[in-house]
């Protein structure tokens, strides 16, 4: 199932980026007080209510660009609002209904999407007041936030679900999917074709040759698998053109169609930033990976080991997902692919008992007290499996947080070691215990 996008648009400074931040639940925008200064969309991941989500932050949109720089963002912010299922569109309470809200609402119109409007910055009680003179622009029943406060979030939240078209896909549910990834030019068609035995994409040496996903169905060792191309992912910085703006939006929503990534590098090229940001949207994301680092054939046999040792270093942060080393051209490896991307899918269907969960995190916390936060001290009192997410743990504790980020991490090498999941980031839910539960290492209940 595709994530649905939800775009959020607005003119310049109305706190877009501070609203993509509080829904994230991380810094990931830029946020200044300068006018403009996002010039490139920031993608994220976030659940809401159980719903999976893709938000699309969009710089501020200028009915009238002037610039070559203001038109190629307004051109991209209507791409972004051409592929989104649901826009929320900001404006800012203190400025009140302006000219430029008036140009943007009649433009959105006539788009047809679903929409929600969210009044940022309604920090008095004169603010709240005024809230409703935003009918005024026709984009239904205004609704007041403080992005930045993060007060009205949940209103807003719920009023995107309630407008949010189904997506579900029936047929997509009966087949493992796979998706080849990567930055433009490194041979993801070529690979392709060589699995499939055919040429099923257009290969080429032109970078960005591939601007849609492409699907096709495979029969492997008696298993159905759909393989999705994708057009090359670039980083933000280097999206300057609609079409390939375009075209990261399909990759995105190929890497969240998927269950295995399968992130192709150029060995001749080595790690660049743009592979370990597609590693990050893949993380984010939840999938199963498989590195495959092609063009191996270009790498002297002198060089390999070295090579292997330094890509280990700058992608430690992976260090679960495999590596295959190939040559899509010669067909060096092609052949162990399949077989180690269905082991990472494999690796995410396991699911593990609750008395198992409760015993590793219990004897990760006996060796590895965790660090007191004033005259506090983390204490979980029950541990297990999430029930529909199998990489994801449940931790129900009393006071979330007490659990830093790098305790987490421990926690969670401790269950990667005892478990496995090959391939898979695994992520920790921490939840406040209610009432009197035990503690782990003592008989608990199955989640």
């Amino acid at each position: 199932m595709t994530r649905p996008i939800i775009a959020i648009v607005g003119r310049t400074n109305v706190g877009k980026s501070t609203l993509l931040n509080r829904l994230a639940g991380k810094r990931l925008a830029v946020v200044d007080d300068v006018a403009g200064i996002t010039r490139d969309r920031v993608f994220a991941s976030a659940s809401w209510q159980g719903q999976e989500l893709t938000l699309v932050d969009t710089a501020g949109w200028q009915v009238e660009a002037g610039s070559r720089l203001e038109q190629k963002v307004k051109q991209q912010v209507e791409i972004a609002v051409a592929q989104a299922d649901v826009i929320i569109f900001v404006v800012d309470a203190r400025e009140g209904v302006i000219a430029v809200d008036e140009e943007i609402a009649d433009t959105l119109r006539v788009g047809g999407k679903p929409m929600v409007m969210a009044v940022n910055k309604v920090d008095s009680l004169k603010q709240r007041n005024e809230v409703a003179d935003f009918c005024s622009l026709g984009m239904g029943v205004p609704i007041g936030i403080s992005a930045y406060h993060g007060r009205g979030i949940d209103e807003l939240m719920d009023a995107v679900l309630q407008v949010l078209p189904s997506t579900g896909s029936v047929e997509e549910s009966e087949q493992t999917r796979f998706a080849v990834v990567g930055r433009p030019n490194v041979g993801k068609s070529t690979l392709l074709n060589s699995l499939l035995g055919y040429q099923r994409a257009i290969a080429d040496e032109a970078p960005g040759t591939t601007r849609d996903a492409l699907d096709a169905g495979l029969r492997w060792d008696g298993k159905d698998i759909l393989l999705i191309d994708t057009a090359g992912v670039k980083r933000p910085g280097r999206v300057d053109s609609g079409v390939d703006y375009y075209s990261m939006l399909r990759a995105l929503q190929a890497i969240n169609r998927c269950d295995v990534a399968l992130l192709l590098i150029d060995a001749a090229e080595f790690v660049t930033a743009q592979d370990m940001h597609i590693a990050g949207y893949i993380i984010e994301a939840g999938k199963g990976m498989v590195l495959l680092v092609n063009k191996w054939d270009l790498i002297p046999n002198v060089q390999q080991h070295e090579f292997q040792r330094c890509l280990g270093q700058r992608l430690r942060f992976m260090s679960y997902v495999p590596a295959l080393y190939i040559s899509a051209t010669l067909g060096h490896n092609i052949r162990g692919v399949l077989p180690q991307a269905w082991h990472v899918w494999q690796e995410r269907q396991k699911r593990v008992s609750a008395s198992a969960v409760d015993m590793v995190i219990k004897q990760a916390m006996e060796k590895q007290l965790p660090p007191r936060v004033g005259s506090r001290q983390l204490r979980v009192l029950r541990a297990c499996q999430d029930k529909s997410v199998s990489s994801a743990f449940v931790l129900h504790v009393n006071d979330p947080h007490l659990v830093s980020l790098s305790y987490q991490r421990y926690l969670v090498n401790s269950l990667r070691r005892e478990f496995g999941f090959c391939g898979s980031p695994l992520r920790l839910v921490l939840a406040k215990a209610s009432g009197k539960r035990r503690r782990v290492g003592e008989e608990a209940t199955r989640a």
